[in-house]
């Protein structure tokens, strides 16, 4: 069998690449959390836009285009989750109480039940995935933080 040449590369190993293995890391973790969302009836996407309406409708009014700006969530996808989970009794729509061409998203009951109990199940998993670096936990978050606004910056080329 003849052995090709690997591919032009700055690196020596796929492990050495920085995207590689946060790549690897992020599949990790989601299959994880996947795992610990099944009980509750709920993907990653959707427990993350019901704990988001749970979380920033406490204290304002949210619309759906603010539900995807705070979640990170792309707005056709939230678009979609929200109708999934609003036939699902977990979150409801209703006129916005300052902007009449706006629809405002609550959680319900039944749904911050669930958001709190998934919520458990979520926290506990990441507390697992991330015991092996516990003690740089303040230094990876910082690390998280300037990647996650960086991600949030446009691109300037």
């Amino acid at each position: 069998m003849k052995h090709e040449r690997p591919l032009p590369t700055r690196y020596t190993s796929p492990g050495m690449s920085a995207g590689f293995l946060l790549w690897k890391v992020s599949n990790a973790w989601q299959r994880r959390q996947r795992a610990a969302l099944k009980p509750f009836d709920l993907t990653h996407s959707q427990f993350v836009l019901l704990a988001t309406t749970a979380w920033f409708g406490a204290t304002e009014t949210l619309t759906q285009s603010r539900l995807s700006e705070v979640s990170g969530v792309d707005a056709m996808t939230t678009s979609q989750i929200v109708r999934t989970l609003e036939a699902a009794g977990l979150v409801k729509r209703r006129e916005h109480p300052d902007d009449p061409r706006a629809i405002a998203i609550a959680v319900t009951a039944a749904g911050r039940a669930r958001a709190a109990k998934a919520l458990e199940a979520v926290e506990q998993t990441d507390e697992d995935f991330f015991e092996p670096v516990r003690g740089q936990s303040a230094a990876f978050l910082k690390l998280l933080r300037v990647l996650a606004g960086a991600a949030d910056q446009p691109n300037e080329e």
